[in-house]
């Protein structure tokens, strides 16, 4: 084991672990002042219920022996024979133990993500319910099929450096379902502006900052991949922050502060596909056509379809995770990653084959499962709360807590 990789991804693993609530800020934010309690608490509970999982059989599932490439076993259950000494087959010169927090991380925020689409209406039991069975079926399965040891979009050739598909394809099209399913807010305007700005800054830079070990600490050691990841994902961010602010002044007539928070979060998204495996040229390229794109997606679902994603989950991770995963396969160099492959600019159409039939089976399967599994929690209680607790908020008709009170 090597001292100086230790060190790195236990900070990596703690800035991962900053994005849950980061996210809790950022959603909260965006939302009326008496949904915000029950929308940043729907992303920090996935901290508990998907961690206890991840522990229980989570972890196995994804990164132990194969089933045909499609799911692990049980070797790893209640995390037995998961110690300090490396695992093999990932992070070599790292702690078993650390490995398995470090993707713990990646776990618990990948259903957080969804929670912001169905902000304002989700019953918190139909959540609770929500969080482990989405995990277990969809987050699972997904992550195995990329990251397990014969998963077979892997050993089809496929590249997902951080998460592009496992994270944020599968939230980003889980989170549609579910605005879908439980329709529109009652007084749903595509136009309007959470209560707090602030809070959405706040949650962006924390993000931000996590966004770091999430991509570099992908890299699994202190090395120059690492760091070259981290060159990436700056600067994907500040081009796709940059194009959004311009989009919007050119839409809207003014620039916006919110704006240019959900634009640096789209560059991020679909720059964590390809962190690892771009050059950071190629990376201001994919952090402008997200903003492009994902600025696009957003007036499309609120002003065109009149869909309630509440925050933009899929315009930002799922149309975001699909742009980085194309792109990947368009500007991967070996140059860059021996380990990788090269792209379509490079010669190569074979991981833009690996990566489009990938993405492809896992929007079909997100889609069917996540229908699937609200159908099963509608039938063991209401998705949605009642017209009375919504026009309440659901801060006190959830929880019977407030954002603030001034008394």
């Amino acid at each position: 084991m090597i001292a100086a990789d230790i060190s790195w991804m236990l900070v990596a693993t703690v800035l991962v672990l900053l994005m849950t609530p980061a996210v809790g800020f950022f959603y909260g934010g965006m939302v009326s002042r008496r949904n915000a309690v029950s929308t940043t608490f729907q992303s920090f509970i996935c901290i508990g219920v998907v961690g206890l999982l991840w522990a229980i059989c989570g972890y196995s599932l994804v990164f132990s022996g194969d089933t045909e490439g499609f799911i692990g076993n049980f070797d790893y259950a209640f995390l037995k024979d998961v110690g300090i000494e490396p695992n093999a087959d990932y992070g070599s010169t790292i702690p078993h133990v650390l490995f398995m927090l470090f993707q713990a991380t990646f776990a618990v925020i990948t259903p957080a993500l969804i929670s912001g689409s169905m902000a304002g209406r989700i019953r918190f039991k139909a959540w609770f319910l929500m969080m482990p069975l989405w995990s277990l079926f969809v987050y699972v399965p997904v992550a195995h099929w990329v990251w397990g040891p014969n998963g077979w979009i892997g050993q089809m050739g496929g590249l997902d450096f951080a998460g592009g598909l496992v994270v944020h394809m599968t939230s980003g099209f889980a989170a549609v379902v579910a605005a879908l399913m439980l329709g529109n807010r009652a007084k749903f305007k595509p136009d309007e502006h959470g209560f707090s700005a602030t809070m959405v800054l706040l949650g962006t830079a924390l993000l931000w900052v996590g966004w770091f070990g999430f991509n570099a600490g992908s890299a699994l050691a202190a090395n120059g991949l690492a760091a070259y990841a981290a060159g990436t994902t700056f600067f994907a961010a500040v081009t796709a922050m940059t194009v959004w602010v311009l989009c919007d002044w050119v839409f809207t007539g003014r620039p916006s502060a919110v704006g240019s928070a959900v634009g640096a979060v789209a560059g991020l998204v679909a720059v964590t596909p390809a962190a690892g495996f771009v050059t950071m040229q190629s990376a201001i390229i994919i952090g402008a056509v997200a903003a492009i794109l994902c600025y696009g997606a957003v007036r499309l679902v609120k002003q065109k379809f009149k869909t309630d994603d509440t925050v933009d989950v899929f315009a930002c991770h799922g149309v975001g995770g699909t742009v980085g995963t194309i792109l990947t396969a368009v500007f991967a160099t070996t140059s860059i990653n021996p380990d990788g492959a090269d792209g379509l600019l490079y010669g190569s159409a074979d991981l833009l084959y690996a990566n489009v039939i990938g993405a492809v089976v896992v929007v079909a399967y997100t889609l069917v499962m996540t229908f699937i599994i609200l159908k099963v929690i509608s039938f063991m209680t209401p998705l949605r709360v009642s017209e009375k607790e919504e026009q309440t908020g659901l801060d006190l008709s959830q929880h019977g807590e407030k954002v603030f009170s001034l008394n």
